[in-house]
């Protein structure tokens, strides 16, 4: 896409189809912890899983930005088929980009079609952010690698066909392998019970013994570490569109329920306080927007800068989507804290996205970090 008007005639039809596809369907994935089936169909519509692939496996090669605004508007009407697709992409595009030819015929091509299912496995029982504790293992047997090891909080894990995981080859070593839900060794821990964005299942992902073919190893052995650390530079803005979109959604709904809640012979929405809130969330959604843009042109451009300014769209907009929905939740009064009203569901959504790609903690040393680089390189 080249021109505003583009990006925006896009995003008319991507919100169409959330709104007419995934929307109605929003509260019972929750309610129901059930896969947001009817949202991966519905991404058919538009072959939203093809955007992130390149031409030449069949894919629509859309750009970040572009990207973002498909994330950004299903985050707005339901988290879990935002999230869905999102960890479609971050555990199929290294594939894409890094894999050999025979493997992205197998896995990319198939999955461009809309009907293939990915997880991303790094974090393990015993951290998260730091990649290079991981102890997952694989070793080489003749034409076969054989792994061994957990993963921890794995999204889309027991549904998901192919599941791409980082685990270690060497002493200091960390390599990337594509493994297929009928590999032998390959099995699941219990679904975890979580606070929100409960249609989309979570769970350990164990290897005991799973051999793989030669072939699975994605690009170089290795070099894991390396491709990892580009695809969080991208998925860290990819969670930061999901978080903007939830706290739309959740704006959009303080800026129905206040102007149908009448108090003392009028709607809420006439009240100074009312007023003064919507303009603050408003107002941080827009700076949201304009970071989350600004880290998306600068992914595709391949700015230095890429990495701190998707760390600080990653932290800025999933804090604003907490703040927004706590105060839409506010503004309801009671009605917000009843799962009669959608709010109540983004508000428990929301705080996932301050936690997982990084903690937001992890993402403001990030940010200090290349500030202080900056500085140094200029005295």
């Amino acid at each position: 896409m080249s021109d505003h008007s583009a990006y925006e005639e896009f995003r008319s039809n991507v919100r169409r189809l959330a709104e007419q596809k995934v929307l109605p369907h929003a509260a019972a994935y929750d309610r129901d912890m059930r896969f947001p089936e009817e949202s991966l169909a519905a991404f058919k519509g538009l072959d939203l899983v093809a955007l992130a692939f390149r031409e030449n496996v069949g894919g629509q090669e859309g750009d970040v930005l572009a990207q973002s605004i498909v994330l950004e508007e299903l985050g707005r009407v339901c988290a879990t088929s935002s999230l869905t697709l999102m960890v479609i992409w971050a555990g199929l595009v290294p594939i894409d980009k890094y894999g050999s030819e025979p493997l992205r015929e197998e896995v990319i091509r198939p999955a461009v079609e809309g009907d293939v299912v990915a997880s991303i496995c790094l974090t393990e029982p015993a951290g998260g952010s730091d990649l290079f504790g991981l102890k997952t293992r694989a070793e080489r047997r003749g034409d076969e690698w054989v792994l061994n090891g957990q993963k921890r909080w794995i999204t889309n894990a027991t549904r998901s066909d192919w599941y791409t995981v980082l685990v270690r080859t060497g002493e200091k070593s960390l390599s990337l392998f594509a493994v297929h839900k009928d590999d032998p060794g390959l099995s699941f821990g219990r679904r975890e019970e979580k606070m929100g964005i409960k249609g989309s299942p979570t769970a350990d992902v164990v290897f005991e013994d799973c051999c793989i073919p030669g072939h699975r190893l994605i690009g170089e052995e290795g070099k894991g570490y390396a491709y990892i650390s580009e695809s969080l530079t991208w998925t860290r803005v990819l969670i930061a569109a999901q978080a903007l979109g939830i706290a739309q959604g959740a704006l959009d709904q303080a800026l129905k329920y206040t102007g149908e809640r009448h108090q003392f012979g009028e709607p809420i929405s006439r009240f100074q306080m009312i007023r003064g809130k919507i303009a603050d969330m408003a107002t941080q959604i827009e700076a949201g927007r304009s970071i989350l843009y600004r880290a998306a042109s600068a992914i595709d451009a391949g700015e230095a800068d890429a990495r701190s300014l998707a760390s600080m769209a990653k932290l800025f907009c999933s804090d604003t989507a907490m703040a927004t929905t706590i105060d839409a939740l506010q503004l309801h009064g009671g009605s917000g804290y009843v799962s009669d009203f959608p709010i109540e569901r983004m508000m428990r959504d929301a705080k996932i996205t301050q936690i997982y790609e990084g903690v937001n903690e992890i993402q403001r040393l990030i940010i200090a970090k290349q500030v202080y680089a900056k500085a140094e390189q200029a005295a």
